[in-house]
């Protein structure tokens, strides 16, 4: 499969994260865009077509939770994006509201290794 025509949008505040994200998934051939939080996330996903989000639960601004809300009410310009929620252990109850929301999976950030984040995510894709 031709990684180079798939836009990935990371959402991360974390400025180390981000950038490591963005470097692995680059390396990969994906198109990369990012957004350091979450009133600047919903913009781009209601201005740009993606195939996949990586959604940071705590963000400034906009948290992972109000941008899906937001979503609901003004869907993003590719209807048939992928989001997946970036987040750490103990957060089921959000993850829940999240998938409830149209979320379509998680990853927990502490617990993968680059390889695993590289390999949930061509999952993901392959299930567009």
């Amino acid at each position: 499969m031709d990684n180079s025509q798939k836009r990935i949008l990371i959402v991360e505040d974390d400025q180390f994260l981000r950038e490591f994200y963005q470097e692995l998934l680059l390396a990969e051939g994906y198109l990369i865009d990012v957004a350091a939080d979450g009133e600047v996330a919903l913009y781009k996903l209601q201005n740009n077509e993606y195939d996949l989000v990586l959604l940071d639960l705590m963000l400034p601004k906009k948290d992972g939770v109000q941008v899906l809300r937001d979503l609901k009410l003004s869907p993003p310009k590719s209807q048939n994006v992928i989001i997946v929620i970036l987040t750490n252990l103990g957060q089921d109850l959000v993850i829940k509201e999240c998938f409830d929301l149209g979320a379509d999976g998680y990853l927990i950030k502490s617990a993968l290794n680059p390889d695993q984040v590289l390999t949930e995510v061509k999952s993901y894709l392959q299930k567009s």
